[in-house]
C-alpha cells in the first residue's frame, strides 16, 4: 500500500512538473546580440526608448552586472560565447583571427579551408563555416536532443556573428556580402539558397539604399552621412556603417520568421541575431558621438517591429528573447584627453619592431614575427629551429622587449600562461580563459587602462579585459523569467545555460556557464 501510494505521489508529482514545463515550453527562442552595444547605453539613452529596448527593460530580467570573462574582447569570442557558454581555451574561438601553424597563414575564425565547401549566393574570398567551433551551441543541444524537429537559422552581417551563436548543426547562417551586395551562405548548411532567399538576392536588397541620408531621428539637422549613389560596392561598404546596415538585417530576420514558419510548427525553433552596423559606426566615431546615441535609438525601433511580428506569427507567450552584446568599447583617446583621463593611440609595428631587434641581436638577423597581427605575436618557429634557439627562451627575450614600450601594461608569454604562471586577478584570469595554446599567439600583451593598438589617427576599438569593453547587456524577457533589475554579478556565459534550462536540454558541452535560477519563474 505504501508503496503504490509513493507511486501515485511520483507520478502526480511527474504530471505537475510536466504541466509546468508545458506551461512555460516556448515555441521559439530569439536570441538577438547588438554588435558593440555597450551596458551604459542602456541607461545613457534609456528616455529616448519607446519600443523593443524599451520592452526588454520593463518586462525583462536585466541583469546590470554581466561580464565577458576572457581575453580579447572582439566579435568571434563573443559571438562565440553567447549560446555556448564556453571561454575561448575551451571553444578553440581565441580572435577574429588567428595565425594557423598547420597552414603558415592568418585564418579568420570561420573560414574554412576545405576546399569542397563553397560559397552560396556570391563568389567570395573566403567560404564561412563553423568548423572551427570545438563546442556545442544552445542549437546544437535542441538538435541533438531529439525531443524537437528543431530550426536554427543564423543572421547578420558579419559571417562570424550569423555562424558561430547558431553552431555547428544550423540549418542555416546568412551574412551579407558587401561585394556584391548579396546575402550569403555555404555548402556546409546546404547544396543551394532556398528559394525565399535567392529570391531576395533578386531584388538587390541593398541597392535601395542609394543616395539615403542619415538624418537624426529625434531632432532636426544636418545628415549624419549620405550613402553612395552607385549601386555598387562602394554603397554597400557604406550601408555597414549606417544604420541601413541593420535595416537590412531586419528585412532578412522577418522574412526568414515567414517563410521558414519559425515558431508556428509544433517544434522548438532557435533564430539566432546579430546586428552589426552598431559596431561599424561605434569603430568610426567613438561611443560619445551623437551618431551611436541615433544608431542606438534606432535599434530599439527595430527590435519594437521585430517583437511586433512576432507577437502576431508566434503568440507572445510562445517566445522567449536573450538580449546581450559581443563586447563594449574604448573611449577615443582624444575624448579622453579633453576630460584629463588616460588613454593613448600606440602602434602595433612598435611590437614587431621591439622583437626583431631584440631578437635579431641575440640570435641573429631575421624575420622574427611570422603572422601580421603584430599586437599577439607569432614567433617563427623554424627560424629558432635552425639557429637552435629555445622557442621558450625566444618568447621571454621578446616579451621583455615589449614590456619595455609606452602603453604597455603587461605582457605573458604562451609558457606563463600554460603553466599558470601569471597573476590571478581579473586581468589574469580573462587572459588564462582566453588562451587555446594550439590557436593563441606566443605573447600576450595587455595595454593600459583606454590605450588600445591601430593604425588610425580617428576612432576607436576594442580588445581589452577593461569594464568598458567587457560590460554589456544580459537580458531574459519571457514567460519563464522574473521581470526585474539583477544587480549580482554575472556573466554572459551565463545565458546557454539558463536558457539550456528554459527549454529542457543539455547545457552546451563547454559551458563555464550557471543558471540563473534567481530570474526564473518557479
Amino acid at each position: 500500500m505504501k508503496l503504490l501510494v509513493l507511486a501515485l505521489t511520483l507520478a502526480l508529482t511527474a504530471q505537475a512538473q510536466t504541466k509546468t514545463t508545458v506551461k512555460h515550453q516556448p515555441k521559439l527562442v530569439v536570441f538577438i546580440a547588438v554588435d558593440q552595444f555597450r551596458y551604459d547605453y542602456l541607461l545613457r539613452f534609456r528616455k529616448d526608448y519607446n519600443a523593443g529596448l524599451a520592452r526588454l527593460l520593463e518586462n525583462g530580467a536585466v541583469f546590470t552586472n554581466a561580464n565577458y570573462q576572457h581575453f580579447p574582447t572582439v566579435t568571434a569570442v563573443g559571438h562565440s560565447t553567447m549560446l555556448t557558454g564556453a571561454t575561448p581555451n575551451i571553444s578553440g574561438i581565441v580572435g577574429n583571427e588567428w595565425w594557423d601553424r598547420d597552414a603558415g597563414k592568418d585564418v579568420t575564425s570561420v573560414e574554412d579551408l576545405d576546399p569542397s565547401m563553397k560559397s552560396l549566393g556570391a563568389v567570395t574570398k573566403t567560404v564561412g563555416t563553423p568548423r572551427r567551433l570545438l563546442v556545442s551551441t544552445l542549437g546544437d543541444e535542441m538538435k541533438m536532443s531529439g525531443l524537437w524537429d528543431s530550426k536554427v537559422i543564423g543572421i547578420s552581417i558579419k559571417d562570424r556573428s550569423a555562424i558561430l551563436p547558431s553552431g555547428r548543426m544550423a540549418d542555416a547562417a546568412y551574412w551579407f556580402d558587401s561585394e556584391s551586395g548579396n546575402w550569403v551562405s555555404s555548402t556546409w548548411y546546404f547544396n543551394a539558397l532556398p528559394d525565399w532567399v535567392a529570391k531576395i538576392n533578386d531584388t538587390h536588397p541593398a541597392d535601395k539604399f542609394a543616395g539615403a541620408q542619415w538624418k537624426p531621428l529625434l531632432e532636426a539637422g544636418p545628415p549624419l552621412k549620405i550613402m553612395p549613389n552607385t549601386k555598387d560596392k562602394k554603397l554597400y561598404v557604406e550601408l555597414e556603417n549606417s544604420p541601413y546596415g541593420n535595416e537590412l538585417i531586419e528585412e532578412l530576420v522577418e522574412a526568414a520568421i515567414v517563410k521558414e514558419k519559425l515558431g508556428q510548427r509544433g517544434a522548438l525553433d532557435l533564430l539566432t541575431v546579430s546586428y552589426s552596423a552598431n559596431d561599424y559606426v561605434g569603430h568610426l566615431v567613438g561611443p560619445d558621438d551623437p551618431q551611436v546615441r541615433d544608431i542606438a535609438i534606432r535599434t530599439d525601433r527595430l527590435l519594437g517591429k521585430l517583437f511586433t511580428l512576432l507577437d502576431s506569427k508566434v503568440g507572445r507567450s510562445n517566445y522567449i528573447v536573450g538580449f546581450t552584446a559581443d563586447h563594449g568599447v574604448a573611449p577615443v583617446p582624444e575624448v579622453q584627453k579633453a576630460r584629463k583621463m588616460p588613454g593613448q593611440r600606440l602602434n602595433a609595428t612598435d611590437v614587431k619592431v621591439a622583437i626583431n631587434a631584440r631578437l635579431s641581436e641575440l640570435y641573429g638577423e631575421g624575420e622574427w614575427v611570422v603572422n601580421k597581427n603584430f599586437d599577439a605575436p607569432c614567433l617563427n618557429a623554424g627560424l629558432a629551429a635552425a639557429r637552435k634557439v629555445s622557442m621558450a627562451d625566444a618568447r621571454t627575450q621578446a616579451a621583455e622587449a615589449v614590456r619595455r614600450l609606452p602603453g604597455i601594461m603587461r605582457v605573458y608569454t604562451r609558457d606563463q600562461i600554460v603553466e599558470g604562471r601569471l597573476v590571478l586577478d581579473s586581468v589574469g584570469l580573462r587572459i588564462a580563459n582566453g588562451y587555446f595554446p594550439e590557436r593563441s599567439p606566443d605573447l600576450v600583451i595587455v595595454t593600459e587602462p583606454y590605450s588600445f593598438f591601430t593604425t588610425k589617427t580617428t576612432g576607436t576599438t576594442h580588445h581589452s579585459p577593461f569594464g568598458y569593453d567587457t560590460h554589456v547587456p544580459l537580458i531574459l524577457m519571457g514567460a519563464p523569467f522574473k521581470a526585474g533589475n539583477y544587480h549580482g554579478t554575472a556573466a554572459v556565459n551565463d545565458m546557454a545555460p539558463t536558457l539550456a534550462t528554459v527549454v529542457g536540454v543539455e547545457i552546451p558541452s563547454g559551458s563555464v556557464g550557471r543558471t540563473l535560477v534567481e530570474a526564473l519563474v518557479n
